[in-house]
């Protein structure tokens, strides 16, 4: 048995945190800095965790390499698993060009474009985060935007901005699941947390996206329709996330946010010709005008309809209990590890949900809608095997991460770091999300932060004596602020739009806003771990 050691370098806590931090020093000076890709910055910290563990703590080399293996398997299923299905469902929408009926049919809602970004960019966006994440629904939405004829660095930051409520339950939940995992937390419990932080941004966003498209004529006219949206996807959010699932927590919210704003008669007013030529300076697409026939209208938004049926389905009781009983749980091989107090920690045994699991239920709904949208069982195996090709290197990225984490995690690292930090105090509340901001701002993605981070805030809080589901939610709620900085959606907000090169541009216009709204995110913290906010905890 290899029982961790919290000072293993000199007997000194400080000393040991510093050997710890190694390896996520090293992954965020290559992805920060040098600006290395970001499978090399992974597969470079994984190597650096792995000679941390051997040589500083002692770990065994058997038990080191099984460690980053579990890891890489939990990064393949079921993370990877929800990731691949996901964007599949979404190319074969492509192929069979309903996806273009659909961005039509939402460029036919409004002819507002303050309620076309709102429709776009926040609801289909967020929809677009709940099935695929990991970039596309900034690259989709702004496409979409410049097609209405929204100029394109405009398109690129409400596109960047608007993807920030729905981050932490983007992927079918795979950000909030990876929390629950590496932290060892109960995922409802987590999820609820996170639900209970997250809709307050987006209360917020809507009436930042209408001054961002219009400024203050825009926010001072419709700032009705955006307020009354930016509430029935906080509500949804929350509520899906509390007391249905996390995996549908975006779905539900981006539905109940475009159905609100369709809802509104303020929504429905047709724009002033001053205001369209002010804010539509660019050019029109002309495959706006096509009609479309009413059922492939509805066959286009059936895939999403699917996905809903199928995860509501298996929400049932009876069904859930069915699913849950496929589940294997054994021994991790070549690993046998002891926490500092010499209790055997709960990455010695994984747990693999074969059925349960949002990427098998996405599976399932993605057979479903080949049939529906009229995709030969031939195609939709090409595409599937497409999307795993096009995802290579976020496989590679997401795996080596994990693994990473696992190292850090079982060697003792995390929690060296974790007691070492906890000595901030009641400042650690404030500083949570500004370490899962940061985390995603160099990384991308709200995923990998929590990976690298989530344990190491749970060690922390433990220590401090503040809530361990508070500030292993506040790194995931912090973070999806810093989706929006993130070098990787910079440089695909401006290759989706035709603005290569301009990436610095786009920084500049929307850093302001993500740091205003950590800084928001960092008091509902520091307020939730008082009694001021305490009673919104579950």
């Amino acid at each position: 048995m290899y029982v961790q050691e919290l000072e293993p370098v000199a007997g000194s806590l400080g000393l040991s945190a510093l050997v710890a931090a190694l390896p996520l020093v090293i992954v965020l000076v290559l992805l920060g800095g040098v600006r290395m890709k970001a499978h090399l910055a992974g597969l470079t910290g994984l190597l650096a965790a792995v000679l941390v563990a051997c040589l500083a703590y002692g770990m065994p080399l058997g038990q080191t390499l099984s460690s980053g293996v579990q890891g890489a398997a939990f990064g393949l299923f079921p993370i990877l698993w929800i990731v691949v299905n996901a964007l599949w469902v979404y190319r074969m929408t492509v192929r069979t060009r309903h996806f273009d009926i659909l961005r039509r049919s939402f460029g036919r809602l409004s002819d507002d474009p303050r309620i076309q970004a709102l429709v776009i960019a926040f609801c289909f966006g967020a929809l677009l985060e709940a099935l695929a994440g990991f970039g596309a629904p900034v690259a989709i939405s702004a496409v979409m935007l410049v097609a209405l004829g929204f100029d394109p660095v405009r398109a690129a930051v409400v596109a960047l901005v608007a993807n920030t409520a729905p981050v932490a339950f983007g992927a079918m939940g795979t950000p909030v699941v990876t929390l629950a995992q590496v932290t060892g937390l109960p995922l409802d419990s987590v999820a609820s947390v996170v639900g209970r932080q997250t809709p307050l941004l987006a209360l917020v966003v809507p009436l930042v996206l209408v001054w961002l498209v219009d400024g203050r004529r825009g926010l001072r006219e419709t700032w009705i329709p955006a307020l009354v949206c930016g509430t029935a996807f906080a509500v949804a959010q929350f509520v899906a996330s509390n007391y249905v699932s996390a995996q549908l927590a975006d779905i539900g919210a981006a539905l109940a946010g475009a159905a609100a704003l369709v809802a509104v008669p303020h929504a429905r007013v047709p724009a002033t010709e001053a205001v369209r030529t002010s804010v539509l300076t660019g050019v029109r697409s002309e495959e706006l005008d096509e009609e479309d026939p009413r059922g492939e209208v509805v066959r286009a938004y059936a895939p999403y309809a699917l996905i809903v049926a199928v995860f509501s389905v298996a929400q049932i009781p009876a069904v859930k209990d069915w699913l849950a009983g496929a589940t294997q749980t054994f021994d991790w091989p070549f690993l046998d590890v002891a926490g500092p107090d010499g209790e055997p920690v709960s990455g010695n045994v994984f747990t693999w949900p074969v059925v349960s699991t949002g990427g098998t239920l996405v599976l399932l709904a993605g057979v479903g809608t080949a049939a529906l949208i009229g995709v030969h069982a031939r195609v939709a195996v090409k595409e599937w095997l497409a999307t795993v090709y096009e995802l290579r290197f976020a496989v590679l990225t997401v795996t080596s991460v994990l693994a990473l984490a696992y190292v850090m995690n079982l060697s003792g690292q995390a929690a060296t770091i974790g007691h070492f930090v906890a000595a901030a105090g009641a400042g650690l509340a404030f500083l949570s999300p500004v370490l899962g901001w940061f985390g995603v701002a160099v990384s991308g993605s709200d995923t990998s932060a929590n990976a690298l981070f989530g344990a190491l805030q749970v060690t922390a809080a433990r220590e401090s004596g503040l809530s361990a589901d508070l500030l292993a939610a506040a790194n995931s709620s912090g973070g999806v602020l810093g989706k929006m900085i993130s070098p990787q959606n910079l440089t695909i907000a401006c290759a989706a739009v035709g603005l290569a090169g301009r990436e610095g541009d786009l920084l500049r216009k929307v850093l302001p806003w993500s740091l205003g709204l950590l800084l928001v995110m960092c008091l509902i913290v520091v307020g939730q771990s008082t009694a001021v906010l305490g009673w919104m905890l579950p």
